[in-house]
């Protein structure tokens, strides 16, 4: 019953986080509240995503929403954020983690209110001081912790002007670069739990098609809504885990 349930969680998540980041503000909470320790579920989650991502990529990729020659270089930038930041993890507390998340998170939703950005601008990704600094820090951050670093990313896009559909294949293809790079760090940590990672990982493909599907069909004028929403509820969760 419990990989049917992780099974049906891994499918919402993923649909979420395909379309706004936050699929973790589901994954997450329901993996513990199953009992399993805050970095097994973590470790599940890098491990699900990093296929998961791929696969809605290469949905845009077929399409060719998104090219090889703009995006290849996110790969070593975000893979080597998710390598620090799974390594990082490991010499840290849940709860020292748990704070950097909410930091970086508030921080992303007082930003939002600020950036005039809404998805429809044109402009090719690039590689510069803010591009890379802030693909490489947010790779660190999905490593070190992961809810939210979808959400982080599309905020990023948006702001270097990137078109939503486009934002979200480049998203799907630096999570998979970086959950690649935490992964390898959590399981040759041993912290897997094999069962609930592959019911996990088979719920999540299946949510990534959906997603990137409706994807597809979203209005940019709706995405900063959504992506408010799912900031501001990540910021609660996170801030209620902290008090209880």
């Amino acid at each position: 019953m419990e990989y049917i349930f992780l099974f049906f969680i891994g499918i919402c998540a993923t649909t979420l986080g395909t379309l706004a980041g936050g699929g973790g503000l589901i994954s997450l909470p329901a993996m513990l509240i199953l009992g399993i320790p805050v970095h097994s579920a973590i470790g599940a989650n890098k491990v699900s995503n990093t296929i998961s991502s791929f696969s809605s990529f290469y949905h845009l990729l077929k399409k060719k929403e998104i090219s090889l020659k703009e995006s290849c270089w996110i790969i070593p930038v975000s893979l080597g954020g998710g390598i620090t930041g799974g390594f990082i993890a490991s010499k840290l507390s849940g709860e020292y983690m748990f704070i950097i998340a909410l930091v970086l998170l508030i921080f992303a939703f007082g930003t939002s209110f600020i950036g005039k950005g809404n998805f429809t601008g044109k402009e090719p990704l690039k590689m510069n001081k803010i591009s890379i600094t802030g693909l490489y820090g947010i790779g660190i951050y999905d490593g070190l912790f992961g809810p939210g670093q979808g959400t982080l990313m599309l905020y990023l896009f948006d702001f270097l002007n990137i078109a939503y559909i486009r934002a979200v294949g480049l998203v799907r293809l630096a999570t998979f670069s970086s959950c690649f790079g935490a992964a390898i760090s959590y399981i040759a940590s041993g912290k897997i739990i094999w069962p609930f990672t592959i019911a996990l990982l088979l719920g999540s493909l299946t949510g990534a098609q959906i997603g990137v599907r409706l994807a597809e069909k979203l209005k940019p004028i709706v995405v900063k809504v959504i992506l408010r929403f799912v900031t501001a509820a990540l910021i609660i969760q996170i801030a209620v885990e902290q008090i209880i």
